[in-house]
């Protein structure tokens, strides 16, 4: 149960506080049953006394025993406090990051691979959003969603650093990424809603045509910010052998015309990294995306305040035991 900034985990102890009225009927009933006559010979010589200091506070005894009562109840409701939400405006956009990892990806013109300098450029990418929801798409041969779009950013940082190549069967299917981060991003109510494709090979996989992904991205107003990686020519490749990791030197082929039209289509911007400096520059370019105002919501932690308000109660009933047994107890 919440009640404005309070939150009771055990609301149901409230019943209790019916035993006040309760008391308070016999406590008025009582009263009067043990109200003592006395016969006076001289009516006016009593009508001028002046009643005392114990006789006009004699209901301060239940008063203190029922708020002591009443606290009690509180702290056995289990009261926890929160600050009150307020809206802050944070400057944020939804983006959908999605990582090639086919076997290409190891190929090692970047430092110490291609895969590896991606992720830790990603990463640095992650450490410099405030604000912003952000998930990741790994694709292969197919496509899967390694973390929904989130502000947790260790949680995704601990799932980038997981992904590696061979997690899919090999291939490149950028069709099937496209979708699939538009399926994330489609139901974001953002009003900047961006997709960062990063592959450094030919769509040869997967069942949706990237161009037909296009459409569907533009249908929500979605912008894709492709990124071809790998060198101008050839590249080493790792392959291994029976006699250790020997390398191959392998032309690089990346769709160029199709990351150009993918990112044209959408109103954004292809880009080409040769290394991983320049890959470095592409996503703090990609920082300075336009953003927009998000408002939200935000609450401190609950914190327990048992013990608070059962010290008040036991303060309150030692009180009222002190003043019943000393200054304002009853003659026999």
């Amino acid at each position: 149960m919440q009640i404005a900034n309070w939150y009771f985990a055990s609301p149901w102890y409230f019943l209790l506080l019916l035993l006040i009225p309760a008391s308070l009927i016999w406590y008025l009933y009582r009263g009067k049953k043990v109200t003592s006559a006395f016969r006076f010979p001289n009516l006016p010589s009593v009508q001028g006394r002046t009643i005392s200091l114990r006789e006009r506070i004699t209901w301060l005894p239940f008063v203190l025993r029922a708020l002591g009562f009443t606290a009690l109840v509180v702290a056995l409701a289990r009261p926890q406090s929160f600050s009150s939400g307020e809206n802050v405006y944070t400057e944020g956009i939804d983006i959908a990051l999605c990582l090639d990892i086919s076997g290409s990806m190891l190929a090692e013109d970047f430092k110490p691979n291609r895969l590896d300098a991606a992720k830790k450029i990603t990463q640095d990418f992650i450490d410099d959003r405030t604000g912003d929801r952000l998930g990741l798409v790994i694709f292969s041969r197919d496509a899967f969603t390694q973390c929904p779009l989130t502000v947790d950013y260790q949680v995704l940082k601990n799932l980038l650093r997981e992904v590696k190549s061979g997690m899919l069967e090999d291939g490149t299917a950028i069709g099937n990424a496209l979708a699939n981060g538009v399926n994330r991003l489609k139901d974001s109510k953002a009003k900047s809603k961006v997709l960062i494709l990063l592959t450094d090979g030919v769509n040869n996989a997967g069942e949706i045509d990237p161009l037909t992904a296009l459409e569907i991205a533009k249908h929500y107003n979605i912008r894709i910010y492709t990124i071809g990686i790998g060198t101008i020519g050839q590249a080493p490749y790792p392959f291994q052998t029976p006699y250790g990791i020997q390398y191959q030197m392998a032309p690089v082929e990346i769709d160029e015309a199709l990351l150009h039209q993918i990112a044209n289509g959408t109103g954004a911007k292809y880009y080409r990294a040769t290394g991983n400096q320049k890959l470095e520059t592409i996503y703090k370019e990609i920082d300075k995306l336009e953003k927009t105002k998000v408002e939200t919501t935000s609450y401190k932690s609950r914190k327990e305040m048992f013990y608070p308000w059962a010290a008040t109660s036991a303060v309150l009933i030692m009180l009222e035991l002190l003043l019943s047994q000393t200054y304002l107890r009853r003659l026999p």
